[in-house]
């Protein structure tokens, strides 16, 4: 596997959202290629546990209690990060669960977008211009979801903020081209279904058959980016790729065809969705 060349002996990697979960995952994988770690997240308890389990496994780690919303919390952090050596690798994986509908209260609306949309533009705008100008190869990842681009009704806060992400990350993207000549790459991790603590909160105690663990998710980062992709689109143990693709390009096609919006759920659409589902190819 082609290593992707951020990920450098002694260079640094900063993981939001790293207490665990897909965090914690990556940012054992980034301390096994010899990166110093900074790991951040809300949970002052769980990340404590987090840094000792990343030291324990000989990884050198600093863990720093942050609200990725506030922006004086993230440039804090990276200050803290700074002081260990060269940032090369950002990962703005905090997140939340939205938890709500078109209209459900403002707060649940704010929080969401804060953590989930301005948590990653947060990272950006602090740690991008240092990268930038330092002239190592480095790599920004912003995790995303599916929900991000097939828009399922039910958690429409949680849907914006990711396809607002999607959009970001994607901008962000070129922006790196044209500054950086692709030195520095973007990337938009997309998970499929995700043993993690967002399935405990929800009473799953043990992984159900059809997630994938956050390690696996991680694995798949690490291939992706080694191979130069942006969109680093996980399967899981119910859904394959080839359906994930088929039911984006259903969505896509939304414009093309001029269909009512989100069509896959539209009653006078539902049942051609299920057809073109059915074909092969």
């Amino acid at each position: 596997m082609t290593t992707h060349p951020a990920l450098k002996p002694g260079h640094v990697a900063v993981v939001t959202g790293a207490a665990s979960g897909i965090g914690l995952a990556a940012a054992r994988r980034f301390g096994a290629a010899g990166m110093k770690v900074v790991i951040a997240d809300l949970d002052r308890a769980a990340l404590e546990a987090a840094t000792s389990t990343l030291r324990t496994a000989g990884i050198e780690t600093e863990g720093l209690p942050t609200d990725v919303a506030d922006r004086g919390q993230v440039e804090a952090l990276r200050a803290a990060a700074d002081a260990l050596g060269p940032v090369t690798i950002l990962m703005n994986n905090a997140g939340r669960e939205g938890g709500g509908r078109l209209f459900a209260d403002p707060a649940i609306w704010r929080t969401t977008l804060e953590t989930n949309l301005w948590g990653p533009i947060n990272g950006i705008q602090v740690f991008a211009p240092g990268m930038i100008e330092s002239g190592l190869p480095g790599a920004i990842i912003c995790t995303g979801s599916k929900q991000g681009i097939t828009l399922p009704p039910g958690d429409t806060a949680y849907n914006v903020s990711k396809a607002g992400l999607k959009a970001l990350t994607e901008s962000l993207a070129h922006e790196l081209v044209e500054q950086t000549g692709s030195r520095i790459t973007a990337h938009l991790l997309i998970p499929g279904f995700t043993f993690t603590g967002f399935t405990r909160a929800k009473g799953v105690e043990e992984k159900p058959a059809g997630a994938w663990t956050s390690g696996q998710v991680a694995d798949a980062l690490l291939e992706g980016m080694g191979a130069g992709d942006f969109y680093i689109l996980c399967p899981d143990n119910e859904v394959d790729r080839a359906t994930d693709l088929k039911r984006m390009g259903w969505g896509f096609s939304d414009i093309l065809e001029n269909r009512p919006a989100l069509s896959r759920w539209h009653p006078d659409h539902a049942e051609a969705f299920r057809r073109y589902m059915d074909e092969e190819g």
